[in-house]
């Protein structure tokens, strides 16, 4: 019987072997290929952000000098974690804030009465200090009307966004506050 014990040992030795040495190549491999792969840093669009917290929404008017490229209705929205950032002056890893810009329109039918019209952009910034340390801890990122893969910021994101996010250091970047 302890013979008969050897041999299931003995041949279950090479069987373990080659799974080792097999389990060790694909750990090696995946390791290969992460270093070799860059990181995905693209924010991913905020679907069903419309359902999240409604933070405030401001009017910039004709008479703002940047009436031509975000004049109109900016909605503010944020996540729960971006919620929870506004009220306590903290924005937490996974805080996602979104500006909805909106063009205005007056309605013939009803003069004096404007009402939004199409969208320009939504902003979206993410917080995730890792991923995102060079700009502050957010990922930034603007997508064209209402697309949801048409992209206009990418890897601009330090020059075109963070540069000017850079004023409110203070107030962890975020330029909006709660409307109580």
């Amino acid at each position: 019987m302890l013979s008969d014990e050897r041999t299931e040992k003995g041949a279950s030795l090479p069987l373990r072997r080659t799974r080792l040495v097999a389990l060790t190549g694909a750990l090696m491999l995946g390791c290969v290929v992460t270093l070799w792969a860059k990181p995905d840093d693209s924010v991913a669009y905020p679907t069903g952000y419309r359902h999240w917290t409604h933070v405030k929404s401001t009017i910039i008017g004709p008479k703002s000098p940047n009436w031509e490229t975000i004049g109109g209705v900016q909605h503010i929205y944020a996540n729960e974690k971006g919620l929870e950032g506004y009220s306590t002056g903290h924005f937490p890893e996974g805080a996602v804030l979104i500006y909805d810009f909106l063009r205005t329109e007056e309605l013939t039918n009803a003069p004096g009465v404007t009402v939004e019209g199409p969208r320009r952009f939504t902003s979206v910034m993410v917080r995730d200090s890792k991923r995102y340390e060079a700009t502050g801890g957010w990922g930034f990122e603007e997508f064209r009307g209402d697309s949801q893969t048409d992209r206009m910021v990418g890897s601009e994101a330090p020059t075109k966004c963070f540069a000017c996010h850079q004023q409110q250091k203070e107030r962890e970047y975020v330029f909006s506050v709660l409307r109580k």
